[in-house]
C-alpha cells in the first residue's frame, strides 16, 4: 500500500510540474534595436513602459547611433538586429552609395513603416530666410543620406545654388540641434521635436518638406539573412511596436506619453511635450498607425537619390527594398 501511496504521489507531482512548466512564459528574446535619439521613438518607449515587447515574447535593448554610418555598420556587423532610421539610409547602401564601407553585399530588408519624416529646416542664429543663407555653412549627418537631399532640394527649391552654400557633415539630428543653437552652423535639417525645441531657443524654422509630397521617413530594417532565422523574434518586435503606436494614439494615454517625450529628450519640456506629442500624431506624414510602408512616399526618397546619389543611378521600384511578410505575419493573428 505504501508503494502505491509513493508512486501516487511522485505521479502527481510529476503532473503538477508538468503542467506548471507548460504554463510558464517562454523567456523572452532578446532584440538589439538601434536607432537615432528623438521623440520619432515614441512607439518603442511606450511599448517598453507598457510590457508589450515582453508580452510578444521579445525583450528590447534599444541603443542610440551618433550617425548614420553607425548605424548602418552596426546592422550589417551583427551588433544590431533591428534597425530605425529614414529609408534612405538603407537603400543608398543597397546601391552602392553609401558612405561607409561594408565587408560584403548588404542585404537589408525595409519590414515596416515608422513616419513621414517630420523634416523642418532651421536657421542658426540671424538667418530668418533661405535668402539669407547665401555664403553660408550648412550641416548634415553625411553628404550621401536622404535627409541631406531634402536639404538640398529645398534649398534649390528657394533659388539659392549648391556653389552659394556649403555644406559639412555634423553626425545625427540631436548633435546638429546642439550644434545649430550653439551657433557653429547656418542652417540644418532638424526632425520633430528638435525644430521646436530650436524654436524656443530663438531660432526660426525657414521651411518644411511638406512640398516634396508623400515622403517615406523613419522605417524598421533588418538584415534578410537575421530575419530568416529570428522570424518570430521580428513579427513579436513588430506586434509590440504596433501596440505601442496604438497605446500611444489612444487619448487617455496622452499624459503619459507627454511625460515620455519630456523623460527621454533633452532639453524638453511639458509645453513643448504637448507640441510635440500633436506634431508627432498628425494625420499626414505622423506615426503610422499600421506600420504600414508608403510606396508613394518611398518613390520621392527614390527621386531625391536618382537626381543626387553618386553614383548617379535611376530608381524607380520601391519593392526592391522591403519585404512585408513580417508585418503581414504580424497583423495576423
Amino acid at each position: 500500500m505504501m508503494n502505491f501511496r509513493m508512486l501516487g504521489a511522485a505521479l502527481t507531482a510529476f503532473a503538477l510540474a508538468a503542467v506548471a512548466s507548460a504554463q510558464a512564459p517562454a523567456p523572452a528574446v532578446p532584440v538589439r534595436v538601434i536607432a537615432f535619439d528623438g521623440g520619432w521613438n515614441l512607439p518603442v518607449w511606450a511599448a517598453q513602459r507598457q510590457g508589450f515587447f515582453e508580452a510578444n515574447g521579445v525583450s528590447v535593448q534599444l541603443s542610440f547611433t551618433p550617425n548614420s554610418a553607425a548605424l548602418v555598420t552596426g546592422l550589417y556587423d551583427g551588433r544590431y538586429d533591428v534597425a530605425l532610421a529614414t529609408i534612405d539610409n538603407f537603400i543608398a547602401y543597397q546601391e552602392g552609395q553609401g558612405e561607409a564601407k561594408l565587408a560584403g553585399e548588404p542585404d537589408f530588408a525595409v519590414v515596416m513603416g515608422g513616419d513621414g519624416g517630420f523634416l523642418s529646416v532651421v536657421g542658426g542664429p540671424g538667418i530668418k530666410s533661405f535668402a539669407d543663407l547665401k555664403g553660408k555653412t550648412l550641416s548634415v549627418d553625411a553628404m550621401t543620406t536622404g535627409l541631406a537631399f531634402v536639404l538640398r532640394e529645398l534649398v534649390a527649391r528657394s533659388g539659392l545654388s549648391e556653389s552659394d552654400v556649403t555644406y559639412v557633415r555634423a553626425g545625427g539630428t540631436p548633435l546638429r540641434y546642439r550644434d545649430i543653437v550653439a551657433g557653429k552652423h547656418d542652417a540644418t535639417l532638424l526632425r520633430t521635436p528638435f525644430e521646436l525645441l530650436a524654436q524656443e531657443r530663438g531660432l526660426a524654422i525657414l521651411g518644411t518638406a511638406e512640398g516634396l509630397g508623400a515622403y517615406q521617413g523613419s522605417v524598421a530594417a533588418v538584415r534578410r539573412s537575421w530575419a530568416a532565422k529570428n522570424e518570430a523574434a521580428l513579427v513579436g518586435f513588430i506586434r509590440g511596436y504596433r501596440q505601442g503606436v496604438a497605446w500611444v494614439y489612444d487619448p487617455a494615454n496622452r499624459a503619459i506619453a507627454e511625460a515620455l517625450l519630456v523623460a527621454n529628450n533633452r532639453d524638453m519640456t511639458p509645453p513643448l511635450a504637448k507640441k510635440s506629442y500633436d506634431l508627432l500624431l498628425t494625420a499626414k506624414g505622423g506615426l503610422a498607425r499600421d506600420g504600414a510602408l508608403d510606396m508613394d512616399g518611398i518613390r520621392t526618397v527614390l527621386q531625391l537619390r536618382s537626381k543626387y546619389g553618386v553614383p548617379q543611378k535611376t530608381l524607380t521600384d520601391p519593392a526592391k527594398y522591403v519585404d512585408e511578410s513580417y508585418l503581414r505575419a504580424a497583423t495576423a493573428r
